[in-house]
């Protein structure tokens, strides 16, 4: 099958065609557009109030929102069971060791912006609390005691 070739009388006939078919569409009746006013309506307090009152309402909502999403733990920090942090400590402005437990091994980990780096790891402990910070609590307790029960 010949590829159809156009020769320049064809090609010309048909732009005479297309130049003097665009302006038919000129002809067709449209209707009158309709009169642009001149004025803009001004605000009055019913309108500033109910825009008030309308961003009012959809922050409520959104408060609403975050208080049951909180009250029914939807956001939970450590809701990964595989990854627990256990102790997070700043050794300056920008870096970080964290003790991490992952299965039943602790890794602490150097913290920077740029990288994670393994620091040490050994088997998983249970976490006790310090007798002397419990000791210095309740002093400390006991003396705010007696200091109120002064006055």
């Amino acid at each position: 099958m010949k590829p159809l070739h156009m020769g320049w009388p064809a090609r010309l006939a048909w732009l005479w065609l297309a130049c003097h078919a665009l302006p038919a569409s000129a002809l067709i009746a449209t209707p009158p557009a309709a009169p642009v006013p001149t004025t803009m309506p001004a605000w009055g307090a019913s309108g500033l109030l109910q825009a008030a009152s309308g961003l009012a309402i959809v922050l409520a909502l959104i408060f609403l929102c975050a208080w049951v999403a909180r009250r029914l733990g939807l956001q939970k920090y450590n809701s990964s069971r595989l990854v627990k942090v256990i102790a997070s400590t700043s050794i300056g402005q920008r870096e970080r060791v964290v003790v991490v437990e992952i299965g039943g091994t602790w890794l602490a980990l150097g913290v920077t912006p740029g990288q994670i780096q393994s620091l040490h790891s050994m088997p998983a402990q249970e976490i006790t609390e310090d007798p002397a910070l419990q000791i210095g609590h309740s002093a400390f307790a006991q003396k705010l005691r007696e200091s109120l029960g002064r006055k």
